[in-house]
């Protein structure tokens, strides 16, 4: 008994404590800074009250043209077929966005037709989050600006579900205080294990600039950067009440940085194979054409394929046909029409210029049918999350050649039945001999490996993706919905 009496004291004498330290602290702030917390928790509170049944997608980019804004768009279908008393709201950075060209856009790029628009609501702090902000401590700046752009986002609207579809994760606390159910969809993490043993290692890539890579002193310097970033990554990642990934590689990466494993979820991500599945397997005869599909942005690793190609070239045996090699992409901003640029200058440097062609923001129909005339598929970017242009080449028949990591290697381009689906590569070399491999390989092997490849690719379907999101969502759903 006083045993007991004695831990109640003790108890009591810490909230005291606490209480008063609280007091000390509010009395000794300045006056500024105390009416700025206090606002903050009033527009909190506000929000708070007011929060509308609705799901909210935080995606400021929707006019990226890649795999995740294919991603948002089968997201809201279906959210839409779940819950269809739901209001889906797209969070926007682009400012000509109407309900009505968002779903127009769902359906011509990627071929997914929404059962009704979406809202909009537009976001006007959006270069808070872009790159060129930030020509130094990039990560950091971009992460602490999606927090002032998410801050816009719940100010204008407060939805009863936030979903953060472009990898946030510094966001999922505000939202949380908000008093929103947190979900995401993880491509990549915005920081791995790997991208920290690369700069232990002093490895010069596109995020590891080769000056740092260099010099102890700064290598040392990033990897506490890194370090830090990576624990502070960790803590607002675990604010998320159900984090869905696209790949065996981000769960693993993800699971290890955020410890969160219950509230994991691996649900692949959507391509189009049924759309794809239909074209036919064999290809015009003339002029092979290999097709590389990515954005136009430096991990994409463009100027490796137009290396390994040029290589190729060279090495073809005379009697032949010379290949052709396809760029299809989309840009997001000025320094990816730079990178655009600078690979056709690239092309003229390696005298392939006549051999490669150039396809900027390609509507979907047209992607499909260069998909269906090519005889292979070029992707070369170091642990590449998923893969869904691989996917997608796949499903097309194309034999794909991919980088050697990652998704690709872990989840994509294995055996279908004993029978080898594609090509793994890693350097200019490996990737040539995989494109010669491909251009002298007889057309009934060609076939066979392109039947197996497109019979694998069915693991990836839209439809499989539907079925998995659904299930992966209906737990939050029903939860909050008691």
């Amino acid at each position: 008994m006083e045993h007991d009496v004695g831990k109640w004291e003790n108890i009591l004498v810490f909230e005291i404590s606490k209480f008063m330290a609280i007091g000390v602290l509010v009395w000794t702030l300045p006056s500024s800074l105390l009416v700025l917390i206090v606002s903050f928790i009033s527009v909190v509170i506000k929000g708070r009250k007011n929060r509308k049944r609705a799901v909210g997608f935080f995606h400021p980019y929707t006019n990226d043209g890649g795999g995740g804004e294919r991603v948002l768009w089968c997201a809201v279908k279906a959210f839409q077929e779940e819950s269809p008393d739901l209001d889906c709201v797209v969070y926007t950075g682009d400012h000509d966005a109407s309900p009505q060209s968002l779903m127009g856009r769902a359906i011509d790029r990627f071929g997914v037709k929404l059962h009704y628009p979406p809202k909009v609501v537009h976001l006007y702090k959006r270069k808070w989050i872009e790159e060129t902000t930030y020509p130094h401590f990039t990560m950091i700046g971009q992460s602490l600006g999606s927090v002032y752009l998410s801050w816009e986002a719940l100010c204008k609207f407060t939805p009863l579900y936030y979903f953060d579809t472009s990898g946030y994760a510094f966001t999922y606390p505000l939202a949380r205080m908000f008093g929103c159910k947190v979900i995401c969809y993880t491509h990549y993490p915005t920081i791995s294990l790997d991208m920290v043993s690369r700069v232990r290692d002093r490895s010069s890539m596109y995020n590891n600039d080769a000056l740092i890579a260099q010099s102890t002193w700064l290598s040392r310097c990033k990897v506490i950067y890194y370090v830090f970033f990576s624990w502070i990554y960790g803590i607002v990642g675990s604010c998320a009440d159900l984090a869905m990934v696209n790949s065996s590689w981000t769960q693993s990466h993800i699971g290890k940085l955020w410890k969160i494993p219950n509230r994991i979820k691996r649900v692949y991500p959507p391509c189009d194979t049924s759309g794809l599945q239909v074209l036919p397997l064999e290809r015009p005869p003339k002029t092979p054409a290999i097709i590389s599909v990515a954005q136009f942005r430096p991990e994409k690793a463009h100027t490796l394929q137009l290396e390994a190609f040029s290589v190729a070239i060279r090495k073809l045996d005379a009697d032949l046909p010379r290949p052709k090699l396809q760029f299809v992409g989309s840009c997001r901003n000025k320094s990816d029409e730079e990178r655009l640029q600078n690979l056709k200058d690239k092309a003229i440097e390696l005298k392939v210029e006549g051999d490669v062609e150039f396809y900027k923001n390609l509507m979907y129909r047209d992607l499909v049918n260069f998909l269906g005339n090519a005889v292979a598929g070029i992707h070369s970017m170091i642990d590449e999350h998923f893969g869904i242009s691989v996917v997608e080449y796949m499903a097309a028949g194309a034999i794909p050649i991919a980088h050697n990591s990652a998704g690709p290697k872990m989840d994509i381009v294995l055996e279908e039945d004993g029978q080898q689906t594609g090509f793994l590569a890693q350097n200019v070399e490996e990737y040539a001999d995989a494109i010669l491999e491909v251009i002298r390989m007889p057309e009934l092997e060609r076939l066979k490996m392109a039947a197996a490849a497109r019979k694998r690719a069915g693991r990836f379907s839209e439809q499989r993706f539907y079925e998995d999101f659904k299930a992966a969502v209906r737990p939050i759903l029903s939860h909050a919905s008691k």
